[in-house]
């Protein structure tokens, strides 16, 4: 990620699976899931992301 202040512009790269939230013009990059199977949520207050959650289900096969 790239990130240019003056401009206030962010460059990322658009071939990386990602997730990304931005508070106050600082974008923040969510973990990735240690697995392929799960979910990851945003959590709000007040207008602005305030954290995230990361459930994931591990599979046998």
């Amino acid at each position: 990620m790239k990130i240019d202040q003056e401009k206030m512009t962010v460059e990322i790269n658009l071939m990386e699976n990602a997730t990304y939230y931005v508070v106050d013009g600082v974008p923040k990059k969510v973990d990735d899931l240690p697995t392929s199977f799960g979910s990851q949520t945003i959590a709000w207050q007040q207008g602005k992301p305030v954290g995230f959650d990361i459930h994931y289900t591990s599979r046998k096969r």
